[in-house]
């Protein structure tokens, strides 16, 4: 089956520009510096993600603009693609502490785009060489990137259908009343019901959207919730570009009739237009390479779409609660669902004698940092085992790192979070499960309250 180009050529221009908006606006506010390059400790996903300085710091962010510019204006567009991707992902993986959901979808899209054919119309690269012009192409290329923005809201939703969201209105019910002076609306957020109410609507959107989306005859009305949820979650809610990214994004769900209406009237207006001796061209419909064909690409997308379904999931190979553990929480669409917050100090002693100190964080961590690292299990060890590093330098051959943590999540009452007596030094960073996490209590202020009573 084939599809108009127009509907790839759209998403890769609105794509590329809303990359570019994105790096502007996080040099504008600074970030580069105080989350890239003021931190002296940084919590790399894997060992080999190392930092490379401050220049190199400024370069990875100089390449991902420039490649995200080309990736919109589809001048050599594979290039710009795979400088975009390689560039934006090393970033990424360079610290936990940054992690959104948004920036993972950055990077898959910008993995799925080095592949799929979205400069063969709208692009400097067809008016430098017309001859990569296409009308049509395989229309598994389009809906693959549905499928990516699918199981971004399919996963949110499933997500949401826990107690805490559907039955307590958490974490909602804590931050809606924080945001009270917005105009209009401000005053109904003050109310429970209006949490219950946001929670229940943004689960039902969450899950059902795409289909709406899909279908022709609720597709406007679709994107219009679309637009007002975003907006909504913009207004209310510091979580940056995503509510724009998805947007735009989710405009690929209209017809090929409409972004052909949209593209024509775009190139008119900028006088957009093939060299008069190509009119060849004008007949194209699929001239693509053989591996653009279902036969030959269906073993790869296959085993993509097969991760992107594992990679949520794999959570159920841990036990315990998934909030308190995180034990497979990242990657998995899992958006603004708990309110987590604590403490995680750590004491440094060795074997051999009976030296003892306490480590003051922030000489190690930003705040930011610090508080992130404070509820975040992986985190904490991959903190300690810095802290044995750095304190084996210091005269301690043997180090033993233990914490002290409490945590609140979703309300309960604070919480130890790490056994304290266990060496951190001497666990391994895998993905294992973490035994030396305990376990979390929901009954936690129950219990406290129960306990009360019977020492009265």
């Amino acid at each position: 089956m084939q599809i108009s180009t127009a509907i790839l050529a759209n998403f890769r221009i609105l794509f590329g520009l809303m990359m570019a908006l994105s790096v502007v606006r996080f040099w504008a506010y600074g970030w580069i510096e105080t989350q890239y390059i003021d931190p002296v400790y940084y919590f790399s996903y894997f060992d080999w993600i190392v930092h490379p300085g401050a220049v190199g710091i400024y370069a990875l962010f100089g390449t991902v603009f420039l490649a995200a510019l080309g990736i919109m204006l589809g001048w050599y567009y594979r290039i710009s693609a795979t400088l975009f991707f390689l560039s934006f992902t090393y970033i990424e993986l360079l610290d936990k502490t940054n992690y959104l959901n948004h920036y993972y979808f950055v990077s898959l899209v910008g993995f799925l785009l080095i592949f799929l054919p979205a400069h063969r119309d709208f692009s400097l690269d067809v008016l430098r060489k017309p001859a990569l012009y296409l009308r049509k192409i395989p229309a598994w290329t389009v809906n693959l990137v549905k499928f990516q923005l699918a199981l971004v809201y399919i996963f949110a939703g499933l997500a949401k259908l826990n107690p805490d969201w559907l039955f307590r209105a958490m974490p909602l019910k804590f931050w809606l009343p924080a945001q009270s002076h917005v105009p209009v609306i401000g005053g109904l957020l003050n109310y429970e019901v209006t949490a219950y109410i946001f929670s229940w609507c943004g689960a039902f959107y969450d899950l059902f959207i795409v289909f709406f989306l899909l279908y022709r005859p609720t597709r406007f009305l679709a994107y219009i919730a679309v637009v007002v949820f975003h907006f909504a979650t913009a207004l209310l809610f510091q979580i940056g570009m995503f509510p724009y990214i998805m947007m735009v994004s989710t405009l690929i769900f209209f017809s090929a009739e409409a972004h052909d209406q949209v593209q024509l009237w775009i190139k008119k207006r900028i006088n957009f237009s093939l060299p008069a001796d190509t009119n060849f061209v004008n007949h194209q419909t699929t001239t693509l390479p053989l591996l653009f064909s279902w036969s030959a690409i269906r073993p790869a997308v296959l085993f993509f779409i097969i991760i992107q379904l594992l990679i949520p999931l794999r959570f159920m190979a841990y036990p315990g609660h998934l909030f308190w553990t995180e034990q497979g929480y990242r990657f998995s669409w899992r958006v603004m669902l708990m309110e987590k917050a604590g403490y995680a100090t750590f004491t440094i002693s060795d074997q051999n004698d009976q030296r003892r100190e306490w480590i003051n964080n922030t000489d190690y961590l930003t705040p930011q940092q610090e508080k992130m690292m404070s509820t975040q299990p992986d985190m904490i060890l991959q903190f300690a085992h810095h802290l044995a590093d750095v304190y084996r330098q210091r005269g301690y051959p043997h180090p033993i790192i233990n914490c002290q943590s409490r945590v609140t999540l979703n309300g309960v009452s604070s919480q130890p979070l790490v056994n304290p007596s266990v060496n951190l030094a001497a666990e391994s960073v895998s993905w294992k499960n973490k035994t030396w996490i305990l376990p979390f209590n929901p009954q936690f202020d129950q219990d406290l309250l129960d306990a009360k009573k019977v020492t009265k």
